[in-house]
């Protein structure tokens, strides 16, 4: 960022920059001076360089160097395990990677605990992760062991030669029994933490195969069998919106405390993940136990 000085002549450039920049601490622009990220009319210059009108001051923020996630113990439900990947049921609440307000507690941690060193297969941000569910989605994911592994998998879900079946409850019930969402779905104009149904021609193309299972009148939702063939941020809940009917328990995209069924979670659950095995190709298939909170919808129903 630039700033020409208009006024304030004789203050020192940290006390300018201050005023300027009240989200930094004069300590943090005093470490950016002596860094050479802030300079005077295009040179090098002190903390004390008085200011000049009509002065030129460039300042450079660097992003933060990722920190590499620590092993922590904590409990994980291990489905299959080889020498080249994992699969974990991850229990609602769980932050998959650490990000600014989770820097600990996450699967990462539990992995590296529970793995041994991952050498920032994937990034160290992220080291083994090929795909991710929301903090508040359970189920079913893989996680590679190597950078082979890491490699065949991140293709595979590119390309759409995984299997993913989640299962989602819903507020009401969708007109047709099953049907296919395909929209384009990107960040939302207003409201940057949602992601929304968008024009074509901006986004993503997003394509979500559902089918109702049951309807329960008392509480006016519905279980629904949800089909992926996409991964985009928050598919499954966009487009649930998108046809009238958010998902039970989401405090992002409905609103829980108007919602008959309150369970105390987001009802989606990641149930079934296939995809090839990294070293000799062989189709592997997982489900993930079916959480508790689902008993009221599946009491009776199979082929879940």
């Amino acid at each position: 960022m630039q700033f020409i000085v208009e006024d304030t002549p004789g203050t020192r450039l940290d006390q300018y920059l201050a005023t300027q920049l009240p989200e930094l601490s004069r300590a943090r622009i005093q470490a950016l001076i002596k860094a050479g990220e802030i300079t005077a009319n295009g040179r090098p210059c002190k903390a004390k360089t008085p200011i000049e009108r009509g002065m030129v001051i460039c300042v450079n923020i660097p992003e933060p160097a990722p920190a590499a996630a620590q092993p922590q113990d904590i409990p994980l439900h291990i489905i299959y395990e080889d020498s080249y990947l994992v699969v974990v049921d991850k229990e609602s609440g769980m932050v998959v990677h650490p990000a600014a307000g989770n820097p600990d507690g996450t699967l990462v941690n539990a992995l590296l605990f529970h793995c041994g060193d991952l050498s920032g297969i994937g990034g160290v941000e992220r080291p083994g992760i090929v795909h991710r569910l929301d903090k508040d989605t359970s189920g079913c994911m893989v996680v590679a062991k190597n950078d082979a592994a890491h490699l065949s998998l991140t293709t595979q879900f590119a390309e759409r030669d995984t299997d993913k079946v989640y299962l989602a409850v819903v507020q009401g019930c969708p007109r047709e029994p099953k049907g296919t969402v395909f929209t384009n779905i990107g960040r939302h104009p207003v409201n940057r933490l949602k992601m929304a149904v968008v024009n074509p021609g901006s986004g993503k193309p997003a394509i979500t195969d559902y089918e109702v299972l049951r309807y329960d009148a008392s509480t006016d939702s519905s279980l629904v069998r949800c089909t992926l063939h996409t991964g985009r941020t928050h598919q499954i809940r966009v487009h649930m919106l998108h046809l009238g009917h958010p998902l039970i328990g989401d405090p992002i995209y409905a609103h829980p405390q108007r919602q008959k069924a309150r369970p105390g979670r987001l009802m989606l659950h990641a149930r079934h993940l296939a995809f090839f095995h990294p070293q000799d190709g062989r189709r592997m298939s997982f489900y993930a136990d079916i959480p508790p909170e689902y008993t009221p919808w599946i009491q009776g129903l199979s082929d879940l």
